[in-house]
């Protein structure tokens, strides 16, 4: 795990001793800095991950020194958390207009300094991550080019949405909390809270897929970053109930469920083999109206596992199957359905970089079968 490197600057040594103790159990590197100048020019010797920036400083205060910071290209993404004793909505703003992250009042408390703090290195570490995804070499930015109709059509207009919309309902209940928390009741809250963590999980799950979709995209034309998937896992049905029942019970259709399974152990990692499971069963029940069978079967043909998911709903034509692909979604004004369009398109790259295939067979408006063929082990 990385030892994070925090940056205080403040002009009162006394400070820094009271954040040092209230952080002595999170095993970060903290380096101290007691003007704005000095914080300033010590960042290429210090590489901070973290910033906390001491408002009332005399000559360079704390507001002027996050806007030279913020100016910088180079220390623009590193997050800053302002501590200040100002406490008007006036003074506030201005450490935001200055390109603060987070403020934290003084006199600081222990536990939300590291709630905040911890919060805001959670972050930066999901920045560079995926900034590490962004330095590409020639190959990786051709293949890109040649989708650029769904990275830059499909995908501001899907994934744009499907993060904003779990990023609104958090807001919006955060602004309902605030505005008439003395007036809810300990069972409003408690639901409000429900909603809010329904929210935060969907913004989750979208996330997570499309850092395993980059993950796996970069790693098919980029040496230096590989990622080898196989390994070896069982298929049994177990394994595909505990996976399945929770995604039927989100749209009230455990009964919708029917299981014809032979096991086995498959050359894959099982992190990979779950996604492909939750991939097509989610779609099956996504594409497929309640009270109508949604089937998971499985059988062993020529050493190859072969993992088929029926349901009958709205099927595709065979262009929309040649066509299965990022970000893309079909009929989607017609339906209105959820997601970013990844799914067919990551378990198509999941299957193929096992050493499997997968085909999709389908009546439009009728039904749909994927059959997904894995590696088993031989025994």
């Amino acid at each position: 795990m990385k030892n994070y490197t925090i940056l205080v600057v403040d002009d009162e040594p006394d400070n820094f001793d009271v954040i040092e103790t209230f952080l002595s159990e999170e095993n970060y590197n903290l380096h101290y800095a007691f003007n704005g100048y000095d914080g300033i020019a010590c960042l290429e010797d210090v590489q901070p991950d973290l910033i906390l920036l001491d408002v009332m400083m005399p000559e360079l205060d704390g507001i002027e020194v996050c806007r030279q910071i913020k100016d910088r290209p180079k220390w623009k993404s590193i997050p800053i958390i302002m501590v200040t004793a100002l406490n008007s909505k006036e003074d506030l703003s201005h450490c935001l207009k200055s390109g603060a992250d987070d403020f934290i009042g003084k006199p600081v408390n222990s536990v939300e300094l590291k709630a905040r703090v911890k919060s805001m290195l959670r972050i930066k570490a999901q920045y560079d991550q995926i900034s590490g995804f962004s330095v590409l070499q020639r190959n990786t930015i051709n293949i890109l080019a040649e989708n650029i109709r769904q990275l830059t059509g499909n995908i501001a207009i899907s994934l744009s949405h499907e993060l904003n919309t779990p990023l609104n309902g958090i807001m919006g209940i955060l602004g309902i909390l605030k505005a008439d928390f003395d007036n809810l009741d300990r069972e409003e809250i408690s639901e409000l809270l429900d909603f809010a963590q329904l929210s935060a999980n969907n913004l989750v799950n979208v996330s997570k897929r499309f850092l395993v979709f980059l993950e796996l995209e970069i790693s098919n034309y980029n040496p230096d970053r590989q990622i080898s998937i196989k390994g070896e896992c069982p298929f049994s049905t177990s394994m595909v109930t505990s996976l399945t029942q929770t995604l039927a019970e989100k749209s009230d259709r455990s009964e919708d469920l029917v299981f014809d399974i032979e096991e086995a152990q498959v050359e894959i990692q099982e992190k990979y083999l779950c996604i492909i499971v939750k991939e097509l069963v989610s779609n099956a029940l996504k594409f497929s109206q309640k009270n109508t069978k949604v089937t998971i079967s499985s059988q062993i043909k020529n050493n190859q596992l072969q993992i088929s998911i029926d349901n009958y709903g709205r099927g595709m034509t065979p262009e929309q199957i040649g066509q299965i692909g990022t970000f893309i979604q079909f009929n989607r004004n017609k339906y209105q359905q959820e997601g970013i369009g990844i799914g067919l398109k990551l378990v198509q790259i999941i299957t193929k970089a096992c050493g499997g295939t997968m085909q999709v067979s389908s009546i439009a408006g009728e039904r749909i079968r994927v059959t997904v063929s894995l590696p088993a082990v031989a025994h």
